[in-house]
């Protein structure tokens, strides 16, 4: 097994914290495999590029010859963890988490080695922990404790309701770790209530605590807000091979970089010597490209991402508009307001400013007209930057 400072300095690459490091570095100096539990609730039926970030350091685990348990929360996702919303999650049905996690183990093996990966569903012990065993449960936490979670500190500070179930939802993630005799948990910087509610268990239940491990919560394309599904700032990575190409693409040269250190698989040292590069002159877009071909490589396979490069190429650089557009019907009126109606812009001053920097053109062919009419029969594409277009027909 690698030496215990190489696995500790690959072990924090990108973390955001780890509590206890002296916990951790006792039990790499055992010499044995750890078990290294991570949990995901099948809330939707996709992952994307957010939650690789977690999954690349399971990966990493595994790289040093630890056993990772990708543990699917059949059970927990019925309850629904409240992390980060300020209102009550609705709970989904059996079915909808079932149908969720069947997804769920195909895409972690895009990233994770199936040989070196056990996955487990907690309802295996919630089911048969039963009533009696879960009021047993709830008697391990106050609801003092509970209410220093951030969240629900703020919602009751604010007079907002919290349901009683909702204090479930950590003891029983705490519970997971115990079950699974688990030696390290990971989880994003939003889980490290739940994650140190694991550790009170296992010393309950006669167990040494779990390590903790948090990880960043990765921005969206926005380079904003939490890449987010509901937020519509996401890369699945189902998605079709020219679409994660082309987001990634689309993001700022300053976000690249916070990418390639929570999503590529590149050492640090190359990352650094990319930067370099730029820093020195280097065109940004060509190192976005090897972002973006290694993600594309990782999800589908090399064959895709060639495709996926040569598609960008023709779609973004020789002007090749996309074969499949939206395609809608608008009144006749000036460009700027089209451009509005379509959905390509959010105001008639944006339409406005895009014409005058150069950012709008019909059937290809770039606009500098601000006033420039539009005339009922005619069936045009718009373009607007580099990536939006529709096909309009107006009337």
């Amino acid at each position: 097994m690698t030496d215990v400072e190489t696995q500790v300095r690959l072990i924090k690459r990108g973390i955001e914290e780890l509590l206890v490091e002296g916990e951790l570095r006792e039990r790499l100096n055992a010499g044995r495999p750890l078990r290294i539990k991570a949990g995901f609730d099948p809330t939707a039926p996709d992952l994307h590029l957010g939650h690789t970030v977690l999954i690349n350091k399971l990966r990493h685990f595994q790289e040093l010859g630890h056993h990772v348990v990708f543990l699917i929360g059949d059970f927990t996702g019925m309850i629904g963890d409240p992390t980060g919303k300020n209102a009550t999650r609705p709970p989904l049905s059996r079915e909808q988490i079932e149908q969720n996690a069947s997804t769920y183990q195909d895409q972690v093996f895009k990233i994770l080695d199936p040989e070196k990966t056990e996955i487990c569903f907690n309802s295996t012990w919630f089911d048969a922990l039963g009533a009696a065993g879960m009021i047993r449960l709830a008697a391990q936490h106050t609801v003092a404790r509970m209410l220093e979670r951030d969240d629900f500190a703020k919602r009751h500070a604010g007079n907002q309701p919290i349901a009683i179930h909702e204090f479930l939802y950590p003891l029983c993630q705490g519970y997971d770790s115990v079950a699974l005799r688990a030696d390290v948990e990971l989880g994003g910087t939003d889980q490290k209530f739940n994650l140190l509610v694991g550790r009170e268990l296992q010393k309950h239940y006669g167990q040494p605590p779990q390590s903790i491990l948090t990880v960043p919560l990765l921005e969206g394309l926005d380079g904003v807000s939490k890449m987010s599904k509901s937020l519509g700032n996401y890369i699945g990575i189902t998605e079709p091979p020219r679409e994660i190409f082309g987001k990634l693409m689309s993001i700022s040269d300053t976000l690249m970089w916070r990418y390639f250190d929570l999503l590529s698989f590149r050492s640090s040292a190359e990352i650094s010597s990319l930067k370099q590069g730029v820093d020195e002159g280097g065109n940004p877009r060509d190192t976005k490209i090897m972002l973006a071909s290694e993600l594309v490589e990782r999800f589908y396979d090399k064959a895709a991402a060639v495709y996926a490069l040569e598609d960008f190429l023709a779609r973004f650089q020789r002007g090749v508009m996309p074969e499949n557009m939206p395609e809608v019907s608008i009144p006749a009126a000036p460009l700027v307001q089209v451009l509005k109606q379509a959905g390509l812009v959010a105001s008639t001053s944006e339409a406005m400013r895009m014409i005058a920097g150069g950012g709008v053109r019909v059937n290809g062919e770039k606009i500098a007209d601000k006033s420039l009419a539009m005339i009922a029969g005619d069936a045009v594409v718009l373009q607007v930057g580099k990536r939006k277009f529709v096909r309009v027909t107006l009337v």
